[in-house]
């Protein structure tokens, strides 16, 4: 009788452990740097998801460009965080076949919060202007950051004299080194590396406000305070943090709806929880030009509270901006 009471609990334990392993889900995010604030959303998504039956492995990445493009092309990255410049530059490179089909194929999960453009420089510079003629960090191939900085000079018709593609740590340290005399790093404050990394330094936030940049990019400003080493607010432009997803339509429709279901009624607690940013989170933003992915749709208006491959070694993204802005 023990015996067969014993073999009863072990097949039992084995019909549950096998049922509960159907049911898991396992997602990738790619995000952006370990230090920068997709990679801390990521996280704070992983952390929301992960009691609710949702592994949500968050990816580091070298920002925006990277991520549409592994979002479209790379296996099981169902998620992605980038700038909204980038959703409109692939939207608008009509000429380019794919392109066209990753316009075609990406969709919008939620906009999140506005990005502000970090330009941090020698402390006697004075603003954006006065890059001309200087050496300046634009962050690595493949970020936002990257993207942003070669649009705001194509804008405004500033020139440096150099510009290095090397990522926001390296630019850190080469800036405190007087090799560059500026960096950019596009991400919603405050930025993990610059609240953590800089103390003075001789550095300062620049402001950005010249006509034709505040023209395509919305204006803001980086509170005084932020950072304990600035002490006045910085007049700055912004840019939209998008999450994105595949336009999937079986299996991983029905998760990608759910991660969104779970990210609209759980608002709060993210607020409470993650990323300072989370506060400036509005989920309900009308972004101009990107439709919301019906699977997430379908499920927001069954379960929304009353009240409201491997990737190509050459990424046709990177290649189609470096071609339109005319980089070498």
């Amino acid at each position: 009788m023990k015996k067969r009471t014993a073999v009863f609990l072990s097949g039992l334990l084995i019909f549950f452990l096998s049922v509960s392993s159907v049911q898991a889900v396992t997602m990738n995010i790619v995000t952006g740097s370990t230090k920068g604030t997709y990679y801390q959303f990521g996280l704070n998504l992983a952390q929301l998801l992960q009691p609710r039956g949702i592994e949500l492995k968050v990816v580091p990445s070298n920002g925006s460009v990277e991520n549409i493009y592994a979002v479209f092309k790379r296996p099981n990255t169902q998620l992605g965080i980038v700038q909204a410049d980038v959703l409109a530059f692939v939207s608008r490179v009509q000429t380019n076949p794919v392109l066209k089909q990753i316009a075609k194929k990406i969709r919008m999960v939620f906009p999140l919060y506005n990005e502000e453009v970090h330009l941090l420089g020698r402390a006697d510079l004075k603003n954006f202007e006065d890059l001309q003629g200087r050496r300046v960090a634009i962050g690595k191939d493949g970020s936002g950051t990257y993207l942003t900085a070669m649009l705001l000079f194509e804008l405004s018709g500033v020139k440096p004299a150099r510009t290095v593609t090397i990522g926001t740590d390296e630019a850190l340290s080469q800036l405190k080194a007087g090799n560059i005399d500026a960096m950019f790093y596009v991400a919603g404050y405050p930025v993990k590396l610059l609240a953590d990394e800089v103390a003075g330094d001789n550095l300062a936030l620049l402001p950005i406000g010249n006509r034709k940049i505040t023209e395509f990019y919305p204006r803001t400003v980086i509170p005084a305070g932020t950072y304990a080493w600035q002490q006045k607010e910085v007049p700055t432009v912004a840019v939209k943090a998008v999450l994105i997803t595949y336009n999937f339509r079986h299996y991983h429709c029905e998760n990608v709806g759910r991660v969104g279901q779970l990210i609209y009624t759980n608002l709060d607690w993210l607020r409470q929880h993650g990323h300072p940013k989370w506060k400036a989170v509005d989920l309900n933003y009308k972004l101009k030009g990107w439709e919301q992915y019906d699977c997430v749709k379908r499920k927001l208006r069954t379960a929304a509270p009353a009240a409201q491959k491997s990737p190509a070694s050459v990424n046709p993204v990177l290649k189609a901006i470096k071609d339109v802005l005319q980089v070498q």
